[in-house]
């Protein structure tokens, strides 16, 4: 199946690992061209030389002002064109209601809610008809996530952000979607796992509850990603996909 994507021009924030990564990987497999960021210059770098021919990247912060206006620009700049935006964070700091300080939800806030929204914001003033907008979130969004608070704060207003942007957009043709991942075999998981002393035996436990009996892996992911993001799902928006074995489901 063609998705459409060859030569269609992407921003993929947060992609020099991770979940933002496998999304990048995804969408040059299938053609299209991807300006990804990150913090680190070095580690933007060492991503866009190993994604290799079609990727350009730009080192920025999601909490910076400015960083959507010159990732759209370098986008334009590079490849000629911009056609979407997968918007990628990384996680907050884990905690429990009691643990987290007020500099961690305010750090939290900058970057994963409002940074999220400024690039959504952004590129919705430039895209055009066929365009998309793309939120990586959580299964937070449904179901709270045990010790990780400051993402069951976060991530469900996000959520409720990208579907009422979806409506606003809507009537220009412009496309705005959400994946909720859950448990991705990601060193974000996987550390996450070992917060409870026993990795292995969080592990098998998070397993048992999956109808799949398995993690996603990051690429299953990136696949779900390239395809909401491309012409073949031309008539979904505001949609919020699980990404999760079925765990949305389960038992």
């Amino acid at each position: 199946m063609d998705l459409g994507l060859k030569d269609r021009v992407y921003v993929v924030t947060g992609a020099t690992r991770g979940l933002g990564r496998a999304s990048a990987e995804a969408l040059l497999a299938e053609g299209a061209k991807v300006l990804i960021s990150g913090r680190e210059e070095t580690s933007v770098a060492e991503a866009v030389a190993e994604l290799g021919e079609g990727a350009a990247g730009l080192a920025v912060d999601n909490a910076d002002p400015a960083a959507p206006g010159r990732l759209i620009a370098e986008a334009r700049s590079r490849f000629g064109a911009f056609d979407g935006i997968l918007v990628s964070v990384g996680g907050p700091a884990p905690g429990f209601g009691a643990d987290n300080t007020d500099e961690e939800w305010a750090s939290a806030f900058d970057t994963v809610f409002l940074g999220a929204v400024r690039m959504a914001r952004a590129a919705a003033e430039t895209l055009t008809e066929g365009g998309v907008i793309g939120f990586v979130l959580s299964a937070s969004v449904h179901e709270p996530i045990q010790g990780l608070t400051i993402s069951n704060g976060l991530r469900p207003g996000l959520a409720g952000f990208a579907k009422s942007l979806a409506g606003d957009l809507g009537p220009r043709g412009i496309r705005v979607v959400g994946l909720l991942p859950n448990r991705i075999d990601t060193d974000r998981v996987r550390s996450l796992d070992a917060l409870s002393g026993d990795a292995e035996a969080a592990r098998a436990a998070n397993e048992s509850r999956i109808p799949l009996r398995r993690y996603g892996t990051p690429q299953e992911f990136g696949t779900t990603a390239a395809f909401l993001l491309s012409p073949a799902a031309s008539y979904l928006t505001g949609v919020m996909l699980p990404v999760d074995g079925g765990a949305r489901h389960g038992f």
